[in-house]
């Protein structure tokens, strides 16, 4: 597999993380396949989430993401062609989302990997929340197996409504859990919340192995309501109605 484009980028990526000394720790990454499709479904608290789920994909297993991303991103000027050469799926959240699981749906028929944010946006409170319903039909309609992945850590370097903060030795840990069986005829909603509640258990196992405390009270922002930090709770971030869509 060339994908000099790809491959180019992550080299990048890789060399950033080192020269920052970003200090990256995946546990499960034996749960990727080494062939054939699947589905990396990811908590979504930083915009750098993408580049860290695929970490394990991309080093450990040789295999490249093809995320579902919202189609702005495309529009760039610098990203667009870059997502485009990655093979990545533009996703529209304010018009017809389910048209994005076309495209979607050939990438896995194809034994693509392909990675999906089920919230659909960034969390700000940090919690996981409601997931919407896409990612278990695309499991649905393809028979690939769908992977929860947790990742802590990045959302520090770059999140929703915070200034980019590139600091050096910042940990990041991913949890990649074990796949999910998702029957034939199984309820999609069912299904979502239950793919919901493996990510917030992977997250909770990131969080409780995580050895990095905040430096003082003003940088507790990166700490969920419930652990003492000073993220919003869950219920003062604004929810979204389920839709098919995938970020």
């Amino acid at each position: 597999m060339a994908e000099p484009v790809y491959r180019t980028v992550i080299g990048a990526a890789r060399a950033l993380a080192g020269i920052k000394g970003w200090r990256v720790h995946s546990l499960g990454e034996d749960n990727i396949p080494e062939s054939g499709p699947a589905i990396l479904a990811v908590n979504h608290a930083g915009y750098l989430d993408f580049v860290f789920a695929a970490w394990s994909s991309t080093f450990k297993r040789d295999r490249l993401v093809r995320y579902m991303a919202k189609k702005e991103v495309f529009g760039h000027p610098v990203a667009g062609p870059l997502m485009r050469a990655m093979k990545h799926i533009p996703v529209d959240r304010a018009g017809d989302a389910a048209a994005s699981l076309g495209p979607a749906t050939a990438a896995l028929r194809s034994g693509e990997v392909v990675g999906t944010f089920p919230e659909a946006t960034i969390n700000r409170s940090f919690v996981p929340g409601r997931g919407k319903t896409g990612t278990v039909r695309l499991s649905l309609a393809t028979g690939a197996p769908v992977i929860p992945v947790a990742v802590w850590g990045a959302h520090r370097l770059l999140t929703k409504g915070r200034p980019r903060n590139f600091q050096r030795g910042v940990e990041i840990l991913v949890n990649i859990g074990e796949p999910l069986e998702i029957a034939d005829g199984q309820d999609p909603r069912e299904a979502t919340d239950r793919l919901m509640d493996s990510i917030r258990k992977l997250l909770a196992e990131a969080q409780s192995k995580y050895s990095q405390e905040p430096k003082d009270d003003a940088d507790r922002w990166w700490i969920p309501a419930h652990l003492g930090g000073s993220a919003p709770p869950p219920q003062d971030v604004e929810p979204r109605g389920d839709s098919p869509g995938l970020q």
